[in-house]
């Protein structure tokens, strides 16, 4: 068994285990290329069939080729797709990039407030309809208590700390210094009453082994990740006001793998060109100890 092989297996008992363990779970899909993989996880786990609702937050800035990419793959794999959004400080135009507020701002109240209040059912939630393939509300308001979430240990700071069962208060915050031990694989699923889950299958995953992967399996991603012929590319997807490519000309997923195993990144974070990173002083612990992703 190679570490691509063991890295699946680990993250599909992962998986296998808290459907097992918690019945109100949904998985987070940032439509970037880590949730994806993890989303190609789930259809393994599950034989083809994900049992849990895909939620997507929609800041309403998303790169409109996430959005195309999205709707494309959730029809073509029948996917249980649901979104949420902060509809009233959007109406408002409560955001950054209208002016009204900084980059952080923007975040807890596009991101972290209507993740909040999706996985709360709250606020409206809009699941595709498979047979007019279109977004409906939902009528379903049911909380979702437990949140599957593609982070990585090494993509930023903060992730570092996480637990694969990382336990959260009612509200979702996070206290990064109570979290469970989890050695020798030894994982703690048993929580008290009214506990939030955040669950992570690809936290011992590296940047290199998701490229890899992907590659191997052949998994369909956002082509804003390779080089159009501009000598740039998006390393890391987000909103497209505080999100920039990197100088690259790597124009398929063997020159990504290519490009990192040559030390071209060495130096430079993967979220580098994330605007809001650099505006909370290089991390997004504030942001995640109140509910960030």
């Amino acid at each position: 068994m190679n570490k691509l092989d063991s890295l699946e297996s680990q993250s599909v008992y992962i998986l296998r285990e808290a459907y097992r363990e918690f019945k109100s779970l949904a998985m987070l899909w940032s439509i970037g290329k880590d949730s994806t993989v993890l989303l190609w996880l789930a259809r393994k786990a599950f034989f083809g069939h994900v049992p849990f609702p895909l939620v997507h937050i929609d800041t309403s800035f998303k790169i409109p080729e996430m959005i195309k990419y999205r709707d494309e793959l959730a029809l073509k794999w029948k996917l249980n797709m649901v979104y949420g959004q902060n509809k009233a400080a959007l109406e408002a135009r409560k955001t950054y990039p209208d002016g009204a507020i900084d980059r952080i701002s923007c975040c807890k109240a596009l991101k972290t407030d209507a993740l909040r209040n999706t996985l709360a059912g709250t606020w409206p939630r809009y699941r595709i309809n498979h047979q007019i393939g279109k977004y409906e509300l939902d009528s379903n308001t049911e909380p979702y208590t437990g949140v599957i979430v593609g982070v990585r240990a090494d993509e930023e700071g903060s992730r570092s700390k996480e637990r694969y069962f990382s336990p959260r208060d009612r509200n979702n915050d996070w206290d990064v210094g109570d979290q469970p031990p989890e050695l020798w694989n030894q994982f703690k699923t048993d929580f008290a009453p009214g506990t939030h889950l955040r669950i992570h299958p690809l936290l011992d995953w590296t940047e290199l082994d998701i490229w890899e992967y992907i590659a191997r399996e052949n998994i369909p991603v956002v082509p804003l990740y390779f080089d159009q012929g501009t000598g740039k590319r998006y390393r890391s997807l987000g909103c497209y006001p505080c999100t920039s490519p990197v100088e690259s000309t790597a124009k398929n997923i063997l020159e990504i793998i290519e490009e990192l195993k040559s030390g071209k990144f060495k130096n430079i974070a993967e979220r580098a060109g994330r605007a809001q990173d650099k505006d909370d002083g290089g991390g997004l612990e504030t942001l995640r100890r109140d509910g960030y992703m």
